[in-house]
């Protein structure tokens, strides 16, 4: 009698824990090492906040970096930063903050079964990343074009059909033929840039006059701030920073770390949009319900912690001057 109790009772417990999942109602989302539901998401949300913190680790790294940068080169970061286009560093913050709008509210569709909203939430935060990286891909390259790279081709005169006269004139301008002095040996070894004073922050030009009042030929006086209509810009040509008598010495190192950070930060985005193209596919599906939303939730976390890293780039690189 007592066995056949214990049987009975080993056999309850067996379907209870999913080897009669249709007689039982044990949801087919749960993983079978999970004994709930909720307790496959609080899993989940545990491993994505650690996982997050190890990315603020990673960044945290890049921001000590960019602070010892900023405090031994104040004049380089001061100067360096106003060839970055604001206006489309501000856009893409918009853009930013306008996915992470539609990922919210994408978990929210999911929490309440709206599969249509989710779909839509979805794919409007895919677009929003489209658009931070298209917007990144012209401002790269207009930086390509103008030579505004790292390391020591920053001063090598780019070699283009349109610019080969004035990447000459420059080669053989006083300010490009003699030796450099680096601050700190220990960093990079530049071999084409003549020896200048650190320019007091002061003495750099305004964001008003920025890079485009640099834009002359070589051995022109540079025009006064007033002479410029507002919006209006003389014309740029690759190398046009070389020819300015205030580029004060290692102005590379800001470009190093701001690719090196946005570039990092692009890749994070791009991984993001992988997750959301994911995402959207199992929405379509019809995987997400009010039950089941674990995935959508981690994966706004993630997208969240990638927008919260760059309205930090974003200052710190396009505003503080």
């Amino acid at each position: 009698m007592s066995q056949t109790i214990a049987t009975t009772h080993t056999t309850h417990a067996d379907q209870a824990h999913g080897h009669d999942d249709h007689a039982h109602g044990h949801d087919p989302h749960v993983a079978h090492h999970f004994d709930s539901m909720a307790q496959q998401f609080d899993s989940a949300k545990l491993g994505i906040w650690l996982f997050l913190a190890t990315e603020i680790l990673f960044f945290g790294g890049l921001f000590v970096a960019y602070a010892i940068l900023r405090m031994r080169n104040p004049e380089v970061f001061s100067y360096a930063s106003h060839y970055l286009d604001t206006i489309m560093g501000g856009i893409n913050t918009c853009v930013l903050i306008l996915s992470s709008l539609t990922m919210a509210l994408a978990v929210r569709c999911a929490q309440t079964d709206r599969r249509g909203g989710l779909i839509v939430c979805l794919v409007l935060t895919f677009m929003g990343a489209i658009g931070f990286l298209v917007i990144k891909y012209f401002e790269y390259t207009h930086k390509f074009h103008d030579n505004l790279v790292w390391g020591s081709s920053f001063y090598v005169p780019p070699h283009d059909a349109e610019g080969h006269a004035e990447a000459m004139a420059l080669k053989t301008a006083p300010v490009a033929s003699a030796a450099i002095v680096v601050k700190d040996p220990t960093l990079f070894a530049i071999p084409d840039l003549a020896v200048k004073p650190a320019v007091d922050v002061s003495a750099v030009k305004s964001a008003s006059v920025g890079p485009t009042g640099m834009a002359r030929a070589s051995g022109a006086p540079a025009p006064a701030p007033a002479a410029l209509a507002p919006g209006k810009s003389e014309e740029a040509h690759p190398g046009t920073h070389l020819e300015d008598a205030k580029l004060p010495p290692n102005t590379h190192l800001f470009f190093a770390i701001y690719y090196c950070m946005t570039g990092l930060h692009g890749i994070h985005v791009v991984a993001g949009m992988g997750i959301i193209a994911w995402l959207t596919w199992r929405a379509v599906r019809g995987d997400f319900s009010s039950k089941n939303f674990t995935a959508v939730d981690t994966g706004g976390l993630y997208w969240h912690i990638v927008d919260l890293i760059w309205i930090f780039l974003f200052p710190l690189f396009y505003l503080i001057h």
